[in-house]
């Protein structure tokens, strides 16, 4: 699916950031929130089931399970996003409801396990399994809809492209070609910053909120649901 055909060139810089923001904050929210789980960085959740192997940490099944989860969540994506073409309605729309669906049931699911002591607990599981399948669908949404764009949920493709750009921005022959590299290094900087800063609130959030604090990425998505919903609207979908 071309990036063109759902609108995605026309899509603000800003979107990104804020998405990426998201992927920042609901990552960090299961690092802390459930025993070391990688939400979006479902690979990174392989180097700690070997470290739980020999002794170091805990929470293998919960692991183990996210990375199917994330798969589920991919496909989620896709399958949504085809629906939403052939019916000509905005595949953004339901990508963030579908996101946001799932994050309420890894918040409803947080709160029942509470007070979290087990990470092999049922709800502690079907938290993680939600949280997994909803960045599923947020990197299913930077393939799909945003294809082009800087990605929205791992920074380290975007950082190595925004080092290299620096070095073509300095270096690069010709006055266009330094200032293409200055427009894609500024493009790469704003999303990497989104996450991190998206990290240390989502960090904040868990101490004073605990699993309540998804009610912001929850919220944060309706409103961009809604702002799809209004922009389809206005191009007479």
């Amino acid at each position: 699916m071309q990036a063109e055909n759902l609108g995605a060139n026309s899509l603000p810089q800003r979107l990104i950031t804020v998405l990426a923001f998201l992927a920042g904050y609901v990552d960090t929210f299961g690092f802390v929130g459930l025993f070391g789980l990688f939400t979006s960085h479902v690979t990174t959740n392989f180097v700690l089931i070997g470290a739980n192997i020999v002794g170091q940490g805990q929470g293998v099944l919960l692991k183990l399970s996210a990375f199917p989860a994330f798969i589920a969540g991919v496909a989620v994506a896709k399958c949504a996003v085809e629906f939403s073409v052939r019916r000509g309605v905005s595949a953004e729309r339901a990508i963030y409801v579908l996101q946001a669906v799932c994050l309420s049931f890894m918040m409803f699911a947080g709160l029942a396990a509470l007070p979290v002591h087990s990470a092999d607990s049922a709800a502690v599981i079907v938290a993680g399994l939600f949280g997994a399948i909803a960045m599923g669908i947020q990197n299913g949404h930077s393939q799909l809809v945003l294809a082009g764009k800087p990605l929205t949920t791992t920074m380290t493709q975007n950082i190595t492209l925004g080092v290299i750009d620096a070095i073509e921005a300095m270096m690069g022959r010709g006055a266009e070609t330094k200032a293409a590299a200055r427009a894609r290094f500024a493009d790469t900087l704003l999303p990497v910053c989104g996450f991190a800063v998206g990290a240390i609130v989502a960090a904040i959030a868990w101490v004073q909120a605990s699993f309540w604090a998804l009610l912001f990425p929850v919220t944060l998505l309706a409103i961009l649901a809604l702002r799809a919903s209004t922009e389809a609207c206005a191009v007479g979908e």
